[in-house]
């Protein structure tokens, strides 16, 4: 797959390439804090998925393998590797790139994800079901029904109210369609051990859309993990206490990537 037309937000001019993937609700804006303070340390790069936000729409459908190939293109196009950052869909797409591509993987950050909703019949029948869900209500209604759901209880509306904003703007047919038949048909757990990738795993402690356990179940599974779980967090952990998660993954940097103090 190459990158044409992918759309993505950059910022910082020198260290090492950090490529942020978003979740199958959002898009490059989930991405503004850490754009924002960690451009001083490494190069972000946020992507708008294929068939997301300004990103034009896929020529057809794209399973799991064609995403990764696609992040794979936009590390070449940059630099010889990256350390990967997914959220939620977008961790599952970090953890298949890692596994397809490990040479372009120095290391990943994992926030709030999952070995992929194929692995519970349930779960993978409730993920197909959505773009039926957003046909049917449109972008807005859609992004007023989830949203809230992806940060704890005690959010500020504030906060609720972009990550509403974000996922409005961001989802719609037939791109989250495929991401959704991507994540109901992943099922990660016997590819998981084969990642030598130096792995942080982050979950908010309030996650209630993928949740510890799933987190845990990386963790586990990768040989060389850090696992952190974020206080007052939930779903969108990097969004809710940016701070404390961009300490995370500085600090992992610093180890993987040597950036200096």
């Amino acid at each position: 797959m190459s990158a044409a037309g992918v759309h993505v937000e950059e910022a910082g001019d020198h260290g090492p390439l950090l490529l942020c993937l978003h979740g199958i609700g959002s898009s490059s804006a989930a991405f503004a804090p850490q754009l924002a303070e960690l451009s001083a340390y490494v190069r972000v790069v946020a992507w708008d998925a294929p068939g997301y936000a300004t990103s034009p729409d896929p020529a057809g459908p794209m399973s799991l393998d064609d995403y990764a190939d696609t992040a794979a293109a936009l590390i070449r196009e940059r630099a010889t590797t990256a350390h990967v950052l997914g959220v939620s869909w977008g961790g599952v797409i970090a953890l298949r790139l890692a596994a397809r591509h490990p040479e372009l993987v120095a290391s990943l950050i994992v926030a709030d994800s999952s070995p992929g909703s194929g692995t519970d019949e349930a779960k993978a029948q409730a993920m197909r079901a959505r773009a039926a869900d957003l046909a049917e209500q449109g972008a807005r209604a859609f992004a007023e029904a989830r949203g809230p759901r992806l940060v704890s209880p005690d959010a500020p509306d504030e906060l609720v109210r972009r990550v509403v904003d974000t996922m409005a703007a961001s989802v719609r047919l037939p791109g989250y369609a495929y991401a959704a038949e991507s994540m109901a048909s992943a099922d990660l757990r016997a590819e998981l051990p084969s990642i030598a990738a130096p792995t942080l795993v982050i979950c908010g402690e309030q996650d209630r859309v993928t949740g510890i356990e799933a987190s845990q179940a990386i963790a586990g599974a990768i040989h060389r993990t850090a696992y952190v779980i974020v206080k007052d967090a939930g779903h969108l952990a990097n969004q809710e206490q940016p701070g404390h998660v961009n300490a995370w993954v500085l600090s992992h940097l610093r180890i993987t990537a040597s950036i200096p103090e």
